[in-house]
C-alpha cells in the first residue's frame, strides 16, 4: 500500500474544511507571516526530519498521521511559512534516504497549495541559474531536493502557472544539470523536473528549444540506459522515455523499432497497466515518476505448478512485488496495488513487509538496496508463496488467494520515483532457488509481434483514435462480441468475460440471477 495515500492527508482532511485547503494566498497575513519567519529554522527542519522517521511507520489507512504532520501543516498556512517549510526540506531531506524524495513530494501535497506569486518568491529565493547547477564537487543534496520541489509544483500548478514558474534561470539550471560531470542523481531528477514542466505545452516547446541549443543532451544521457552506476541507469531509462514521449528528435527512431525482442515471450503487460507507469521498450523495466501507486502484471498467467521469476532494484524505496489474479484492483490514486485485497500478495522489502489483503505483517531481515535481486516462487499446488533476497529466504507464505479463476500473475507496484528490470527467464536468474524444480515464464509462453511492441504514449492515444469500434462490440470492454443478456432485467450489450466480472446490471443496478446467450 502506497504510503502517500489515504493515509498522511486522511486524518488532516477530516478536520480541515475544503474552503481552508483551496484557499487563495494573493493576501499575506503579515502579523502572522512575521511570526513563523521568527520561527526558529532548527525547529522546522526537527519536524520534517521526525515527519520522514514517522512516515516509514505508516502502513494502514486507518492509523492516524503523525503529529508532525499536522505542525507543518498549521505553519504552511500562510506564505512565509510554506516558503521557510520548503527551504529546510531542500536544506535537510537527506541524499542517502530512500523514502526522502518520496516523502518531499508527501510534505507538499499535505499543505495548501500556494499561488504563482509565492511560488516566484521561492524561485528568487533559489537564486537558480546555469551558474548554480550542481558539479561532482559540490553537494547535491540541496539541487536535488530544489529539483524534486520544481517538479512537484510544475505538476500541482499546471497551465499559466506552470509556464510562470519556468523562468529562465529555472530553465537554465535544470539543462545545465544535464550536462557531463554533474552529480547523476541531479541529472536524474532534473530530467523528471523537464518532464513535468513539458505537461504544458507551451513548456514542451521552450523546452524542447533549448534542448536543441544545447546539443541535445538526452542523446548522450539515453547511452548510460545498462550502466553499472543504477543512477545512471535510472538516468539513460528517463531519458530514453522522455525522447520517445516527449522530446520527440527528427530522424531519430523511436525505441521500440529498435530494441530486439526476439528471445522475450513475456513482459510487462501495457494493456494491463494503471495510467502512469512507464515500461520500457523491451517490457521488462517499469518505473514509476508519478504522484502515486502504480502498478502492472505480467502478460502470461499461471495455473499450476512452480514458477519463478526475479526483480532486480534498481531503486530501494517503496515497491510491493509479488503475484496477484486477474480479480485484483489497481486503485492508483487511493494507494492500492499488489498484496492491497484479496486476490494478490506482494513483499516490501523497504519497510520489510509482507502484504495481503491491505494488511501487513513485519518480516525482521534488512531494508533492501538498490542492486538488490528479488525472487519469487509460487507453489500452485501447495498454496504457497516463497520471497527471496539475494538467493536468502526472506518469508514463506501459506496465503490463498481468492478467485474465481486460478490464473496467476507476476505483479508489482511503485511508490514515486522507483524503478527495477524483471527477469520472467529470458536471461540466466541471479539466484535461482536450489532443491527445487521450477518454470519460467519465458519458457511457456508467447507472444504476437503486435503483442511485443511497446509504442510511445502518443502512439497509443493516436492507435485508440483511430479504432474502429463495431457496432456488436461489447459495451463495457469494446472488445468481444456482446452475446449476453442478463436475467431477470433483460438488459443486453454485453460479453460473456464481461457478464461473468457483474453482480448487478450496469443499466438498471438490478441483481443478476444469471444470464442467457443470445442467438446470433
Amino acid at each position: 500500500m502506497g504510503i502517500c495515500q489515504g493515509k498522511c492527508r486522511k486524518g488532516r482532511r477530516d478536520e480541515t474544511s475544503d474552503d481552508s485547503r483551496e484557499r487563495t494566498r494573493s493576501r499575506s497575513a503579515p502579523s502572522h507571516s512575521r511570526g513563523y519567519t521568527r520561527e526558529k529554522n532548527s525547529v522546522i527542519e526537527g519536524l520534517i526530519l521526525d515527519s520522514l522517521r514517522a512516515i516509514r511507520s505508516l502502513v494502514e489507512n486507518d492509523q492516524e498521521p503523525p503529529e508532525e504532520l499536522f505542525k507543518l501543516h498549521s505553519i504552511a498556512d500562510q506564505d512565509d511559512g510554506w516558503i521557510q517549510i520548503v527551504n529546510s526540506m531542500v536544506q535537510v531531506v537527506p541524499i542517502d534516504e530512500a523514502l526522502g524524495p518520496a516523502v518531499i513530494t508527501l510534505l507538499l501535497d499535505d499543505c495548501p497549495l500556494p499561488n504563482k506569486e509565492t511560488v516566484l518568491r521561492l524561485s528568487r529565493h533559489f537564486d537558480l541559474s546555469r551558474k548554480n547547477h550542481c558539479t561532482s564537487t559540490k553537494d547535491p543534496r540541496k539541487q536535488r531536493n530544489i529539483c524534486i520541489v520544481l517538479g512537484f509544483l510544475a505538476e500541482k500548478l499546471s497551465g499559466p502557472s506552470s509556464v510562470g514558474i519556468l523562468t529562465k534561470g529555472t530553465l537554465d539550471f535544470l539543462i545545465s544539470n544535464l550536462e557531463e560531470g554533474t552529480e547523476p542523481v541531479v541529472t536524474l531528477f532534473s530530467l523528471i523536473a523537464l518532464e513535468k514542466f513539458a505537461q504544458t505545452s507551451e513548456n514542451k516547446i521552450t523546452i524542447k528549444e533549448d534542448l536543441k541549443k544545447a546539443g541535445d543532451p538526452l542523446i548522450k544521457l539515453e547511452k548510460k540506459i545498462g550502466s553499472e552506476n543504477l543512477i545512471e541507469a535510472q538516468v539513460g531509462f528517463c531519458a530514453q522515455w522522455c525522447l520517445d514521449n516527449l522530446f520527440l528528435i527528427e530522424g531519430r527512431k523511436f525505441s521500440y523499432e529498435t530494441v530486439d525482442m526476439s528471445n522475450i515471450n513475456a513482459m510487462l503487460n501495457t494493456r494491463d497497466v494503471s495510467e502512469y507507469l512507464k515500461i520500457s521498450p523491451d517490457g521488462l523495466e517499469a518505473r514509476c515518476d508519478a504522484y502515486s501507486f502504480e502498478s502492472v502484471r505480467c502478460t502470461f498467467p499461471v495455473t499450476e505448478g512452480v514458477w519463478y521469476y526475479e526483480v532486480t532494484l534498481l531503486s530501494p524505496g517503496v515497491m510491493q512485488i509479488g503475484w496477484a489474479t486477474k480479480l485484483s484492483k489497481f486503485l492508483n490514486h487511493e494507494g492500492y496495488g499488489i498484496g492491497d485485497d484479496e486476490y494478490s500478495l506482494a513483499y516490501d522489502g523497504c519497510r520489510e513487509l509482507l502484504w495481503h489483503n491491505a494488511k501487513s505483517l513485519y518480516i525482521p531481515y534488512s531494508c533492501w538496496s538498490s542492486g538488490d535481486t528479488v525472487g519469487s516462487l509460487l507453489q500452485i499446488d501447495s498454496s504457497k508463496v516463497t520471497f527471496f533476497l539475494n538467493g536468502k529466504t526472506i518469508v514463506d507464505s501459506s496465503v490463498v488467494f481468492k478467485a474465481s479463476s486460478t490464473e496467476y500473475f507476476a505483479g508489482a507496484s511503485f511508490m514515486s520515483f522507483q524503478q527495477c528490470r524483471f527477469n520472467f527467464g529470458s536471461r540466466p536468474f541471479l539466484h535461482p532457488p536450489k532443491d527445487i524444480e521450477f518454470k519460467c515464464f519465458n519458457d511457456h509462453a508467447s507472444l504476437t509481434d503486435q503483442e511485443r511492441i511497446v509504442l510511445p504514449r502518443h502512439l497509443q492515444l493516436e492507435a485508440v483514435r483511430n479504432m474502429s469500434i463495431k457496432e456488436d462490440s461489447c459495451t463495457i470492454c469494446f472488445d468481444q462480441k456482446a452475446e449476453v443478456r442478463l436475467e431477470p432485467c433483460g438488459h443486453n450489450g454485453f460479453c460473456k468475460t464481461c457478464a461473468l466480472q457483474l453482480t448487478e446490471c450496469p443499466m438498471c443496478r438490478g441483481v443478476i440471477h444469471h444470464f442467457l446467450t443470445e442467438p446470433p
